[in-house]
């Protein structure tokens, strides 16, 4: 019978060695005795495939997120956060990635938006001398970890430009363990470093560069922890171009002179998908796996998240953009700034999007639709009550009962009153987001205002120096974020490897 299809490749040999051989396995034990394999071990663990064929700088990224312990703020599927090549793609869309694969330049980006620090490198800009300090670095810690961009034919294997992570160094042989994520295809193997550099150092046809490497670490702390910037729609071209470009020569072109004059141009202005650009970060669990009450992981993210709101709601300019939204017809506008929604409206869609993604089915045409939604309050890890809205929704002839946790902060809650549903509201949460990304908006935005009075207060207002370092952190993350998806809207990721300077 015949079979169609390939069942891996034989791996040339010599250049490389075989992990799994008599050589591979010596070079592993003498490089464990010198202590140049401690980058392994994590990797190891959360060694992947790719789960398709040009899916190798996907699977190389979410491979080192993981080993990283880099929490992604979302569900995978089930309970469970974890990064996997799906959510990796604020920089790419997916399908393209899985037509035509993915630049160098991209892949950076990608671990940079994933909250990553990144140091990346192309040939051109470093020597062999340079990235062999690299390895080394990576490999006597777990703290960081190589992910090199190569041309296979170097090696004399089949194919073209690959991504893979580097798992270990050989001091007396100078040679590099690559963590190959086409499993598929060839196994785990040793190269010698000088070949690894001459691979890297190859012209990537689709963009002129040379290919090269990175360094992947964890950030100081982890980023996002409200709200991300979300490249699903189409339309975040022009919402990133309106908030980089379009309100700074707004502010230019127009002679205001107090805030609201300010809030009023931002508004009116304002992209009608706007919504779909920014979001906030929803708890969201099936009710079998979360039971009745809430975990203590559960409360302490609640409280994080408690206190984060809090600092956005302290600011003068969350107070200026409350003022304004509710004294004029802007909200009317934009759903995204009602600030009057119905908690459980908001709770019913949420629980709709967290019930495809917990189950897997993100992104399908399968349709749910929210036949109830339940008040809770529940005792947290103070004295203040936390909410837990639990949703009944439904889905063809299954019905499936998911909770999402509340910060306090995000509603005006009478828990204990006769009857709770009356009186659930939201806090402005329009006024919570455009507070944060007014103040991510790089500091240059307003420099146009001319009345010098108006300029200071404006600055003053968004100067991140006086915000508390938790808004802080929160604010430059999704600064990061813009400026990232400006070198992606301009087609720049390739010409500037570096990471935002903020």
């Amino acid at each position: 019978m015949a079979m169609a299809g390939l069942y891996r490749r034989v791996l040339p040999s010599p250049p490389a060695i075989d992990f799994a051989s008599t050589e591979g396995k010596k070079l592993f034990i003498d490089a464990i005795q010198a202590g140049t394999m401690e980058g392994f071990y994590k990797l190891i663990s959360y060694f992947q495939t790719q789960s398709e064929p040009a899916y190798c700088g996907l699977a190389s990224v979410s491979m080192v997120l993981n080993a990283l312990a880099i929490d992604p703020r979302r569900k995978w599927k089930g309970p469970w956060r974890w990064f996997d090549e799906s959510m990796l793609d604020c920089c790419e869309p997916l399908e393209k990635v899985k037509a035509e694969g993915i630049s160098f330049g991209k892949v950076v980006c990608l671990a940079q938006c994933a909250g990553a620090e990144v140091e990346a490198f192309r040939t051109s800009q470093t020597t062999v001398d340079h990235f062999r300090q690299f390895v080394k670095r990576c490999s006597i810690s777990d703290n960081y970890h190589v992910v090199s961009s190569y041309h296979r034919g170097s090696f004399k294997q089949t194919g073209t430009g690959h991504f893979s992570p580097i798992g270990g160094y050989h001091v007396g042989s100078d040679m590099v363990l690559i963590l190959d994520v086409a499993r598929f295809k060839y196994p785990p193997h040793w190269v010698p470093l000088t070949l690894l550099w001459e691979a890297m150092d190859t012209v990537d046809e689709t963009t002129g560069q040379r290919r090269g490497f990175m360094l992947i670490s964890r950030p100081q702390r982890e980023p996002g922890l409200l709200y991300t910037l979300s490249c699903k729609h189409e339309s975040w071209v022009g919402v990133a171009k309106y908030l980089m470009d379009d309100v700074s020569h707004l502010l230019k072109s127009e002679d205001v002179k107090d805030m609201d004059s300010v809030l009023s141009i931002l508004c009116t202005s304002l992209p009608s998908d706007f919504g779909k650009f920014i979001q906030w970060f929803a708890e969201v669990r099936m009710e079998r796996d979360g039971g009745i009450g809430i975990s203590e992981e559960e409360k302490g993210r609640l409280a994080i998240k408690e206190e984060l709101l809090k600092q956005v709601q302290d600011t003068g300019l969350f107070k200026h953009i409350v003022h304004f939204l509710s004294s004029t017809s802007c909200s009317r506008r934009e759903p995204v700034f009602g600030g009057n929604e119905n908690l459980h409206e908001i709770a019913a869609s949420v629980c709709c999007q967290g019930l495809e993604i917990l189950s897997g089915r993100s992104g399908t045409s399968n349709c749910s639709c929210c036949r109830e939604t339940c008040l809770k309050c529940v005792n947290g890890s103070t004295d203040k009550p936390l909410t837990v809205l639990s949703a009944t929704i439904v889905n063809g002839k299954s019905e499936e009962k998911v909770d999402m946790l509340v910060p306090q902060s995000m509603m005006k809650l009478c828990c204990g009153a006769p009857d709770p549903n009356n009186c659930i509201r939201t806090q402005p949460v329009g006024s919570n987001i455009l507070t944060a990304l007014l103040l991510a908006l790089p500091p240059e935005t307003w420099s146009g205002i001319k009345d010098k009075k108006l300029l200071e207060e404006v600055q003053s207002l968004v100067l991140t120096g006086n915000l508390p370092a938790m808004l802080q952190e929160e604010v430059l993350h999704l600064r990061r974020q813009l400026y990232l998806l400006k070198k992606c809207q301009e087609n720049k990721v390739d010409e500037d490897l570096s990471a935002p300077h903020l």
